[in-house]
């Protein structure tokens, strides 16, 4: 006999549990669900964080302190070490450091930081520079412009009178 011309392999697949399909079966009437309880209905689904009726963790603890993570304006950070690779005397600005890889997009903030060495001359614009990297910029006879961003309007709640 060679193997193909088995037809069927006993014990390939494992069958399915038929449950509710009469007492003997041997998974009829409550089809393994028990009797009585949220677990037995049609339906039920279990909620990640519960606890068996105890008061959850997240509903015990207080909630405290503010989060500033939809507030805080994030900058994606750019070394002088990573602005050798322009020519020297090119104007560096947001677009030119996505097209290097640099930054992700033309709607990223800036910052330059002064890690590294620059020996070229370059006019690089950004929203924000380090004191180094300012330093670093100039002594090499180049220029860092700051470009300004608009202030982000806070939105209050109305209160109501009533």
């Amino acid at each position: 006999m060679l193997s193909h011309e088995i037809t069927s392999v006993v014990g390939k697949h494992k069958a399915r549990k038929r449950v509710g399909r009469g007492r003997g079966s041997g998974l009829g009437k409550t089809a393994g669900r028990g009797s009585k309880g949220a677990l037995s209905r049609s339906g039920a689904k279990r909620f990640s964080l519960y606890q068996g009726g105890q008061i959850p963790l997240f509903r015990h603890l207080p909630k405290r302190g503010f989060n500033n993570k939809n507030f805080a304006t994030r900058f994606e950070i750019v070394n002088v070490s990573e602005l050798e690779r322009f020519d020297d005397g090119m104007q560096v600005g947001i677009e030119q450091l996505s097209q290097a890889g640099l930054v992700g997009g033309g709607a990223s903030k800036v910052k330059i930081l002064g890690d590294g060495e620059l020996t070229k001359k370059l006019q690089v614009a950004a929203h924000r520079f380090s004191k180094s990297a300012e330093q670093k910029i100039l002594d090499c006879g180049g220029t860092a412009t700051k470009i300004a961003t608009e202030a982000k309007p806070i939105k209050r709640k109305q209160k109501q009178h009533g």
